[in-house]
């Protein structure tokens, strides 16, 4: 059993990078975080590879930022709004590692990826669902707001808007719909069908994978991607350190009966 928050190998020409915290359901933590962004770094820099696959052990990929953790320096933080913006920050320039390598990166995606996961494979070059995937943003419900809003550049205003006002998770095919996944296979068959893509992928020259991914990041940045997400940063940071009557009430749950419970009342709210 490793202690490793977050592993690396590689197959032939792919690398491989893992979040290794399945107990948690890989949820982010600042360990977890700091470890991502090396192994984002050594993927890129790897001689040996040309494409790289983002995947996660257990039963889903990820569930977002961990809230739980944090201790007392997050509660140090909890209503201040520049110790926010720079804790975010970090958030943002970690999720955007995928956007910002050199090589191609493929998100294998089984179980949820909610919040800070599901950013995290937005910024992926593409993704590839297993049947039982969720998607979706749900830290509305406790008065926050995901430091980066791709979704609008990933799926459309009008669809975007509903997920990130409702928090509503979405399943698998009707995220391919949509087009922020490229492929939904088989849950037994995620691994072996995301290498299969990625070892396809590595045929292709590593220079011209390279330069075509600038290119179209490029395009996205003159059309004023990045500046968009630095914006949502800079208005939803405040957020963290507002007192909402939602927020407040979440957070006197969670700190009274457990996550569990604060969960449980604040999902009771939009049963139908």
């Amino acid at each position: 059993m490793t202690d490793n928050l977050v592993l690396y190998d590689t197959d032939e020409k792919v690398g491989v990078i893992t979040m290794n915290r399945p107990d948690k359901l890989n949820a982010i933590s600042h360990e977890m975080r700091e470890e991502m962004c090396q192994a984002f770094a050594r993927a890129d820099a790897d001689p040996v590879t040309s494409v790289v696959v983002l995947r996660a052990a257990g039963r889903s990929f990820c569930v977002g930022y961990d809230i739980v953790g944090g201790g007392p320096e997050k509660e140090a933080r909890r209503h201040d709004a520049m110790k926010w913006h720079d804790s975010l920050d970090g958030d943002i320039n970690f999720e955007m590692a995928p956007w910002d390598m050199r090589k191609p990166v493929i998100a294998s995606v089984q179980g949820h990826a909610l919040g800070g996961g599901c950013e995290l494979t937005m910024f992926c070059d593409i993704t590839i669902a297993a049947d039982n995937a969720l998607f979706g943003e749900p830290e509305i419900h406790f008065s926050s707001v995901g430091p980066a809003i791709i979704m609008p550049w990933m799926i459309g205003y009008k669809k975007a808007r509903e997920l990130l006002y409702f928090g509503d998770m979405i399943g698998a095919e009707e995220a391919e719909r949509l087009g922020m996944v490229n492929h939904v296979v088989p849950l037994d068959e995620l691994h072996e069908r995301s290498m299969k893509f990625a070892k396809r992928m590595t045929y292709i020259s590593p220079e011209a994978l390279e330069k075509t991914k600038l290119a179209i990041n490029r395009g996205a940045d003159a059309a004023g991607f990045r500046n968009a997400m630095r914006a949502g940063l800079d208005i939803v940071a405040p957020l963290y350190a507002a007192k909402t009557d939602y927020g407040e009430q979440f957070h006197a749950i969670r700190k009274k009966d457990g996550l569990p419970a604060a969960l449980k009342w604040r999902r009771a709210h939009f049963e139908e």
